[in-house]
């Protein structure tokens, strides 16, 4: 059985470890945690890190637990976030629930036989009927202020960082956390927690809980992934168009596929030993492979390949390949027309659009491409000339003749013309 703690070093995802942890996975199957936060009813990329490390924990013979924080996801978290959440009703929750147990069930076996398949669990479910007094009770008596004002979470609050100072139920975010690992601890028998760096306060109140309630005698530890940045230091998983999501209706597999592929050289050597299965033998090829013709990209396509597959499916992977093709090597009409909008106007946001009136259907192509406004041809006369030379193509196809009649059959989507001026000058007119 593999040593998870040395899978995690040599795939750059162990920030810290508390004394001890190691030789605990070494001595026996441990049952380990990692909280997701369930706000929407899709984890995206920044969550991939966590999923991951306990993937390995599965892979390595342990046990994982995914937590649902459906309690603490109803509150603020001081650990770097600026505002306080919002409450979510429990149906909105357990929708949320389901919908990233789907997704995390491409990466974990929640229904094996084996004893250390993955379990899914909600704080709400313990939660909802704890009292306040019960919580003074039980948890509040264990833990000093002193103890909690030393966090570096609520040092950063409390120094000015948030404009509005630190809320008392943000204050107490640790305690809750802590007792879910408390719980956990007695109910499932729960030793580790794992989570990202930014967590570590929080993760090291849950130990010192168990052990306060317990007595020292009791193991309980904690082990953290470094935060996962790209190489210009800026956030990672961020683009200018916001998060992307492992759901597809939030970020096609095509959109997914195209933010592996174009990470810089530093970042595709980082992240295909975080966010893929592959051995280290097989990475290290692969490096090797790329510093020899980076130009080659071999790093990046492998990574997007990896990852969009896993996420996704074989077919999406397809898919997301044959669309980028479209753009950058030969393709035809059929496959534009396998193309879902969604991913057809991903592969063409970036090249020039055009709104026309319905009205200029049944006018010749000369007329349809050259309306006032168009940049699509210098004129008229030159469009005549490069369709005369082959070089100007309707929807993949070569246009035949400049006054080639464009109908309502030459729409894509019921909407789409697609110009093509030489091998990749495009231009999308959209017909309403």
């Amino acid at each position: 059985m593999k040593n998870f703690v040395e899978e995690l070093r040599w795939r750059g995802m162990l920030a810290q470890i508390m004394p001890g942890t190691e030789e605990l996975l070494q001595k026996e199957m441990v049952s380990a945690y990692l909280g997701t936060d369930p706000t929407a009813d899709s984890l995206h990329i920044g969550h991939l890190c966590g999923i991951m490390m306990l993937r390995h924990l599965q892979r390595c013979g342990h046990k994982p637990y995914l937590l649902v924080g459906g309690a603490t996801g109803m509150i603020g978290d001081p650990s770097g976030k600026s505002q306080e959440r919002n409450l979510l009703d429990a149906e909105t929750l357990y929708h949320n629930q389901e919908a990233i147990k789907k997704q995390v069930s491409k990466f974990l076996d929640f229904d094996g036989n084996e004893a250390n398949k993955a379990e899914m669990v909600n704080n709400y479910d313990w939660m909802k009927d704890f009292t306040f007094l019960d919580f003074a009770r039980v948890v509040g008596k264990h833990i000093t202020v002193n103890y909690m004002m030393a966090k570096d979470s609520v040092q950063k609050r409390l120094n000015g960082e948030a404009r509005d100072g630190l809320s008392f139920t943000e204050f107490t975010y640790q305690l809750l956390q802590g007792y879910d690992f408390l719980y956990q601890y007695e109910k499932f028998g729960v030793k580790l927690q794992l989570g990202g760096n930014d967590q570590w306060g929080n993760m090291t109140t849950g130990t010192e809980l168990i052990r306060r309630t317990l007595g020292s005698e009791a193991e309980a530890y904690c082990l953290t992934c470094p935060l996962i940045t790209k190489a210009d230091g800026k956030k990672f998983g961020k683009t200018e168009s916001g998060n992307i999501w492992l759901d597809r209706n939030r970020t096609t597999p095509y959109a997914f596929y195209q933010f592996w592929l174009n990470v810089s050289d530093d970042d595709a050597e980082k992240y295909i030993k975080i966010f893929t299965s592959l051995e280290k033998d097989v990475i290290d090829g692969l490096i090797e492979e790329h510093r020899q013709d980076p130009g080659r990209r071999t790093l990046q396509r492998r990574l997007a390949e990896e990852v969009t597959r896993m996420v996704h499916s074989q077919e999406d992977l397809d898919m997301a390949i044959a669309a980028s093709n479209i753009l950058f090597g030969k393709s035809t009409k059929e496959n534009l027309l396998q193309l879902d909008e969604q991913t057809f106007a991903d592969v063409f946001k970036d090249v020039p659009h055009y709104e026309v009136s319905k009205d200029v259907l049944g006018q010749p192509a000369v007329d349809v491409f050259n309306q006032e406004g168009m940049q699509i041809f210098p004129s008229k006369s030159e469009m005549r000339k490069l369709v005369k030379g082959g070089g100007v193509s309707l929807n993949k196809e070569k246009l035949a003749a400049f006054d080639q009649p464009v109908t309502a059959e030459d729409l894509i989507d019921g909407k789409y013309l697609l110009v093509q001026k030489g091998k990749k000058n495009y231009s999308l007119i959209i017909v309403k």
